[in-house]
């Protein structure tokens, strides 16, 4: 049940109010003074404050600074018989959520104590999923390097400096704009990606400016682009370096401006949008190369971010190991793994050309297929090695060993398309739809519904 405060001097105020909100479903309490007023709100954790400006001792004003500055997250509507504009001001600065005056219309204050309550309920439960996500990409490793990367984000987040991530394929460039998009003043906002090299290069520029209905054959409504959609929010542009010549000018004319003109229209929209930039490719090979524009490369490396790939940080192994354990455990529903010493001596003995990207699938794999709770070296699936993928594991049956390898095999090809089945379909030479089948069966999540477990 929502509790209601009022604090008037007036006892007919008071009484009626409090009536009111009662009769309404509320608990309410009612106090004469500001000083009562921040006595009670020490004792109970109000949602909403209905507060009048002239009070005897401190006044309504005050008393909301005061509220404020110990940390009341109730909201505070302001009620007056002598209202004036610079009242209402200074009362929105100090946080009220609305200005009422005096008398009271019984209607109108209801209305506005419920929008206030609705209003708070959004503000805690963004507040909520953004500490969330804050902890979901918190960066997992005590290397120097790591150490280092995590101080870089919580100084560059919270700004609106465009972000250019350099990386291995594998290294969590992704996953690092997240991070900063999480503790930005943004992360109550959308986060929008785009992955220029999964894109046809007809599409790109509809994907990312929008179009008119009737702009191109197919066609047939109009529709937002990623910069509009990203409007207010952060825009993620992965694999930068895949734009062809054409996109580039455009998108460096969009950081210049913040507008463009969707396909076909001959109007212009503005925007404020945050850019995070990624890349595996070296850039300044690219630009010698004429396949990249120097003055966007200028305009989106504002703030460089390289990451390591996980072979210099191999300390960090254990650690990844066992986020990626219990991540997995409890996205499947399975008591976490016990990884014997000799298993995580062999996983931090290996280069991990894939990254942790490569570590998070083989660990998942683990999760997923060993049958007991504890993982010696011999569990583990081999790595850089032509030996056939499933022979250090024992099966009972030629079915669950068959399983076990076309798992394995499946799996591989999708590391190498980087979770792309289409790709991964093309490179065994089957159907899509097919291999979709075969991955239900088998009990291979797709890259979708990896991204929907917690």
């Amino acid at each position: 049940m929502d509790s209601i405060l009022i604090v008037d001097d007036e006892r007919g105020i008071r009484d009626t109010l409090r009536g009111v909100m009662e009769d309404e479903g509320f608990s309410a309490d009612a106090v004469a003074t500001g000083e009562e007023c921040l006595e009670a709100v020490e004792r109970c954790a109000y949602g909403c404050i209905l507060l009048d400006v002239w009070l005897p001792g401190i006044d309504g004003l005050e008393t909301l600074r005061q509220l404020r500055a110990a940390g009341s997250e109730a909201a505070v509507v302001i009620i007056s018989g002598h209202g004036n504009v610079e009242t209402a001001v200074r009362a929105t600065k100090l946080g009220a959520f609305d200005f009422i005056e005096k008398p009271l219309s019984i209607e109108k204050t209801l209305l506005t104590v419920r929008n206030a309550l609705r209003q708070q309920r959004l503000e805690l439960i963004n507040a909520e999923m953004s500490a969330e996500l804050a902890k979901e990409y918190t960066m997992v490793g005590e290397s120097v390097a790591m150490r280092a990367l995590r101080k870089q984000i919580s100084v560059v987040a919270p700004t609106d400096g465009r972000v250019l991530i350099y990386g291995e394929s594998g290294t969590g460039k992704e996953f690092v704009a997240h991070a900063i998009h999480a503790k930005s003043r943004r992360a109550a906002a959308p986060f929008i990606e785009v992955n220029s090299a999964a894109i046809p290069e007809e599409l790109i520029e509809s994907e990312l400016f929008g179009h008119v209905k009737g702009a191109f054959t197919g066609a047939t409504a109009a529709k937002k682009g990623k910069f509009e959609l990203a409007d207010g929010a952060t825009l993620f542009l992965d694999e930068i370096g895949d734009m062809s010549s054409k996109v580039q000018a455009k998108v460096l004319r969009v950081l210049e401006e913040q507008r463009f003109e969707p396909v076909g229209s001959g109007n212009s929209v503005k925007v404020d949008v945050r850019v995070i930039a990624a890349t595996n490719k070296h850039l300044d090979v690219e630009i010698e190369q004429g396949k990249f524009r120097p003055d966007l490369f200028y305009r989106l490396n504002v703030i460089p971010f390289e990451l390591p790939p996980l072979r210099d940080r191999l300390e960090d192994v254990p650690l990844l190991v066992n986020y990626f354990n219990q991540h997995f455990s409890r996205a499947y529903g399975k008591i976490p793994k016990e990884f014997a010493v000799e298993a995580i001596e062999e996983l931090q003995n290996y280069s991990w050309p894939g990254n942790v990207r490569e570590l998070r699938n083989t660990i998942e794999r683990v999760v997923i297929m060993n049958p007991g709770t504890r993982v010696a070296a011999g569990d583990l699936p081999p790595h850089g090695k032509e030996e056939a993928p499933v022979a250090s594991f024992r099966f009972p049956s030629f079915k669950e060993a068959t399983d076990a390898y076309h798992r394995e095999f499946i799996q591989r090809k999708l590391d190498e398309a980087e979770g792309n089945v289409s790709r991964a379909a093309e490179l065994m030479g089957v159907d899509r739809s097919h291999l979709y089948r075969r991955m239900r069966a088998l009990g291979i999540p797709s890259r979708s519904e990896r991204a929907g477990v917690s």
